[in-house]
């Protein structure tokens, strides 16, 4: 297939159900790790039609879902100490322990919505008085470009820009998961997009500790059930190997120039996730030797002791153990206008993917 109106045509997508349907034998439960992924198995209806024996379990892979509260506070103070603070849309609404940015920018904090980091930069440079920080979130896939921020503004000689990272890596959070002694996965479905960056090799070494199926999986319906497929094929089979389904856009080595990139800013570190506790040698932080583009590192932000909102169950979402519905607060009380954690926020929270696209009626006691 060429064109990506074929990735979504109806006949592909009932002839890999057909497949799936014959090859299954008895249940199974498989992650798929990445927010995007959950997104268009619920917004495509792929979960209703999938045979009952096949239980999809929606990972940690959305990054705005796993920033922590004290980030989300150090956005906030930044703001309100007047630095001109620059986020992706999605973190505006993200609750922290103090509000959030949206509720900053109410108060007339200076809170950019940009498409791009570079585009702050841009803003650091026509405004040379003000301090510019963006708040750099997100996984592999926007690792380069923020990093790529940084050296721009250190080639422009900009001493008025610096990140505020919360970086996370997604081969520790598999890892993580594995772990956790109520961790239910059969199988994985690997993100494309984070492989497309990344490459697969660091893949390997969790296949074989753990003897589970990663597939590196699209975003398509096709790309998903024949993720699914090929996953189910491997457990009916008994097998456990790291294929790649997403070979139009995923390569072995992935994208040399872009990891170059990174690795130029970035080093590897412990990172808190949201719900899920710190993962060792799970995120990226500045180097060192640019820690005048760090922001954490530039002001002195109070040191704050925040914790999750005690009726959000996002962390026993996000490992799997609960599914949105299993929420006593989903729909009622946790709505995306008002949310009680991320994933009912984020453009790829599995709250919201519900909310919005499951078309799953409500019990009727949670109405009340």
């Amino acid at each position: 297939m060429k064109f990506l109106s074929e990735y979504r045509d109806a006949g592909v997508v009932e002839q890999y159900l057909e497949a799936i349907h014959k090859l299954v034998t008895r249940p199974w439960s498989i992650m798929e790790v990445c927010g995007g992924q959950t997104h268009s198995l619920v917004k495509n209806g792929i979960l209703q039609l999938l045979p009952k024996e096949i239980n999809m379990i929606h990972g940690p892979g959305c990054p705005v879902c796993v920033t922590p509260v004290e980030i989300i506070d150090k956005a906030i103070w930044l703001a309100d100490s007047g630095v001109v603070v620059c986020s992706f849309g999605d973190m505006l609404r993200v609750p922290g322990s103090k509000g959030s940015l949206l509720e900053a920018k109410a108060r007339g904090a200076d809170i950019r919505i940009l498409y791009s980091p570079l585009e702050a930069v841009q803003i650091a440079a026509q405004n040379p008085d003000k301090q510019v920080v963006f708040f750099a979130v997100g996984f592999e896939t926007t690792a380069p470009a923020n990093a790529l921020s940084v050296l721009m503004a250190q080639k422009q000689g900009l001493h008025n820009y610096s990140i505020l990272a919360s970086h996370v890596l997604v081969p520790p959070a598999i890892e993580a998961i594995m772990d956790d002694p109520e961790s239910r996965v059969n199988g994985f479905l690997a993100a494309g997009h984070v492989c497309t960056i990344m490459g697969i090799s660091e893949y390997y070494p969790l296949v074989e500790k753990y003897r589970v199926p990663i597939v590196v999986t699209g975003f398509e319906p096709a790309d998903l059930l024949q993720g699914i497929y090929m996953t189910v094929k491997q457990l009916e089979d008994g097998r456990a190997e790291l294929e790649n389904q997403y070979a139009r856009m995923v390569r072995e080595e992935g994208n040399p120039a872009a990891k170059d990139t990174i690795s130029q800013v970035f080093e590897v570190t412990d990172r808190m996730w949201r719900g899920l506790d710190v993962i060792p040698q799970s995120g990226y932080k500045v180097k060192p030797d640019l820690a005048e583009y760090d922001a954490e590192d530039k002001f002195e932000i109070p040191a704050g002791n925040p914790v999750d909102n005690a009726e959000c169950i996002a962390g026993e979402i996000m490992k799997g153990i609960k599914k949105p519905f299993d929420c006593p607060n989903f729909g009622t009380k946790c709505k995306p206008e008002n949310p009680l954690g991320a994933p009912m926020v984020s453009s790829e929270g599995a709250c919201a993917a519900y909310y919005h696209f499951s078309g799953i009626t409500l019990p009727e006691e949670q109405l009340k």
